[in-house]
């Protein structure tokens, strides 16, 4: 047996998740790795990471163009339905057997719809998280429905899963694909990364990411000029930006962004890292600062405190080190206070990431490239036997 496992990628942070499952995908013997490359990955305007997987050595099978020149809801709407005809195209040609997914995003979501039409099984991975205050709540559980496979960070997760009514027996729980890219990466040395960078860190040191919080997308400038306001405040301290996603109103933060780090000399914005930096990078800093959720599933692991601002990754499992906060200039700053007390620093050390130690490429191919695929296209919906 052969299997053709279809990994779709459109982001560069799942990309970074991503590419520890690809090499195991690869190196198995019963399977054959197809990559479809989409989103954000083709578009200048998010820092053309095309090129860090074409360097990465990965054969790219096919390219999906979706994304419009527009992050409105109509923009993001049709992006949609663009991606639909692209994986359309992709899964006509390459015929796979298993399509792999990660995640809750849009154009992830177009390439499971495709698939749920070609009679395409999908493996879904990390399905049950929840986060309040994206669309991406309701895709990520919409990707769930329409998938066959489940793999999930805890148990947590896991549970969530069986209540939207998928199999016990499909749902595995393997933990994070995040800690395996920390304990598969080189990290670079503090001279190296400064020297790619191309800056200098200070005393004190700072990687933010901020992303639209598309249910609430009218607040996210406002949200976002309260964290600025915030960092005003902080003296002699590195400013390491990098750009939010492509997201219903991403370009007018990414604008904002801009204009804050040409008026401020300690602030520097890089549009993507790349795995490699921006695991090394987590390594120098003090903390991770925004709502990207890798504060909440690798920032743990190098035992560095999050600030984790407003509801964008509400509901989200997290670590000791996660400081949430709300989203006026005076909770982000009294939690950013909270970040550098030496008594909230003193407990970092015994941080235990929730998300897991390792491992979780190798649970995932374990099961894709042995569990039977014959009859998995019917489902039937799991009662969980609770009482309402």
């Amino acid at each position: 047996m052969n299997r053709k496992v279809c990994v779709v990628t459109g982001t560069r942070a799942e990309f970074g998740l991503l590419q520890c499952l690809m090499k195991a995908i690869s190196e198995e013997p019963r399977l054959t790795l197809q990559l479809v490359v989409t989103g954000m990955h083709l578009s200048p305007n998010y820092g053309s990471t095309l090129k860090e997987i074409e360097d990465s050595g990965y054969k790219i099978d096919c390219k999906v163009e979706m994304l419009l020149d527009s992050d409105s809801p109509s923009g993001i709407a049709k992006s949609i339905g663009l991606g639909n005809i692209g994986f359309a195209e992709a899964f006509s040609r390459l015929q796979p057997d298993l399509l792999v997914v990660l995640g809750d995003r849009f154009e992830i979501f177009s390439a499971v719809t495709a698939a749920l039409i070609f009679g395409i099984p999908v493996a879904h991975l990390y399905g049950g998280e929840t986060t309040e205050g994206a669309f991406d709540e309701a895709i990520r559980h919409s990707i769930s429905k329409m998938s066959h496979l489940h793999f999930v960070a805890n148990l947590d997760y896991a549970r969530r899963v069986i209540q939207l009514g998928e199999h016990p027996e499909r749902v595995f729980t393997v933990g994070g694909l995040g800690v395996d890219a920390i304990n598969e990466t080189l990290l670079m040395s503090r001279d190296l990364l400064e020297a790619s960078l191309e800056l200098k860190f200070l005393k004190k040191n700072l990687l933010i990411t901020f992303h639209p919080e598309t249910i609430e997308g009218k607040s996210s400038v406002h949200l976002l000029n309260s964290m600025l306001d915030a960092l005003c405040d902080l003296e002699d301290t590195l400013l390491i930006f990098t750009l939010p996603n492509a997201d219903t109103g991403g370009r007018e933060l990414a604008k904002r962004i801009e204009a804050f780090v040409g008026e401020n000399p300690n602030a520097y914005l890089i549009p993507s890292m790349g795995r490699q930096r921006y695991l090394s990078c987590m390594q120098y800093v003090d903390g991770v600062i925004g709502n990207s959720s890798s504060g909440l599933s690798e920032a743990p692991t190098f035992k560095i405190g999050t600030v984790n601002i407003g509801a964008r990754q509400k509901g989200r499992l997290s670590a000791a080190s996660v400081i949430s906060c709300g989203s006026s200039k005076g909770e982000i700053s009294d939690a950013l206070k909270k970040l550098y007390d030496p008594h909230f620093r003193s407990t970092l050390s015994c941080v235990i990431n929730p998300y897991g130690d390792g491992g979780a490429a190798k649970r995932i191919v374990d099961v894709i490239s042995s569990h039977s695929l014959t009859g998995i296209l019917k489902k039937s919906f799991y009662d969980f036997g609770g009482k309402i």
